[in-house]
């Protein structure tokens, strides 16, 4: 049984997941940026199958969000490196990580993001490059774009609106 793909959706968090949404794949590019780029060295730090691997890697550099680079012929052997596209992700994985702590640790966080030049704790915030203000709602909503189709307009329409268009 094949899932539905989300690649031709209109939504960018359907897309985004298309991309990155199985939990390997983030847990790839987890370790990616802790350094790893060789196959041997994902495996052991996930206990991966070695098919599933496969599977996620090729589809993280169809994606453009690793670069396989051959570092050996005999055998030949591929290591994979980061993107500009995955280093764009690399926020994401860091609030993910802050949101993990605070609702899912009870025992206390087992890793934290840290000011590399003073080792404090961070607390990652989704901030507003133009504003510089801290994204919460109800200051800020997500809404249709200038390529939005009539469902996604639908979709981000007022409440009220939404059931004065489904009332005959």
């Amino acid at each position: 049984m094949h899932r539905k793909s989300f690649s031709d959706m209109p939504c960018p968090i359907a897309r985004s997941l298309e991309r990155v949404g199985e939990w390997w794949s983030i847990l790839i590019l987890r370790d990616a940026f802790h350094g790893l780029t060789q196959f041997d060295q994902f495996q052991k730090s996930l206990g991966i199958a070695p098919n599933i691997l496969a599977r996620r890697l090729n589809a993280l550099v169809e994606n453009g969000l690793l670069e396989r680079r051959r570092y050996s012929e005999r055998p030949p052997r591929d290591e994979y490196v980061l993107t500009e596209k995955s280093q764009d992700f690399r926020p994401v994985l860091w609030t993910l990580l802050a949101w993990g702590n605070r609702h899912f640790a009870p025992e206390g966080a087992s890793v934290v993001v840290v000011d590399a030049a003073t080792g404090i704790t961070a607390d990652p915030v989704l901030m507003d490059r133009v504003s510089g203000k801290v994204m919460t709602h109800p200051a800020f909503r997500s809404a249709p774009g200038p390529a939005a189709d009539h469902r996604t307009r639908a979709r981000h329409a007022a409440p009220s609106q939404i059931a004065t268009e489904a009332t005959p």
